[in-house]
């Protein structure tokens, strides 16, 4: 098997809420409520009600929990900074990703040295 076709694997088009939730190391219960409490979390449910999250949802999910997570923000800030800025939370919150991935880097060379 090629490492595109491993690629292919990893990546879905659409998740449950059981995937999301340990993709983020959230709830279930946190995700429906966010999805209750912001725009644009749509996922689809088949005739049992299950929940499919597109990896569109997904993004935003992440975006929702940084902001309240590690940002401290409350919900109704957390919305109306979403609707305001997505593109300036994508890019910090990359950002923020890189530094805690050097971070984390740089302690594994301290701690082997």
């Amino acid at each position: 098997m090629t490492s595109q076709n491993n690629q292919k694997k990893k990546q879905h088009l659409y998740y449950t809420i059981g995937e999301v939730s340990r993709m983020l190391d959230v709830n279930p219960s946190t995700l429906r409520y966010w999805e209750k409490e912001f725009d644009g979390i749509h996922p689809y449910r088949n005739r049992k009600g299950t929940r499919f999250y597109h990896t569109e949802d997904v993004e935003t999910l992440r975006l929702i929990k940084y902001l309240l997570k590690e940002r401290g923000f409350t919900i109704a800030g957390a919305r109306d900074y979403l609707k305001t800025s997505r593109s300036h939370v994508l890019r910090n919150m990359d950002i923020v990703e890189t530094l805690k991935n050097i971070r984390e880097f740089l302690i594994q060379l301290r701690n082997n040295l």
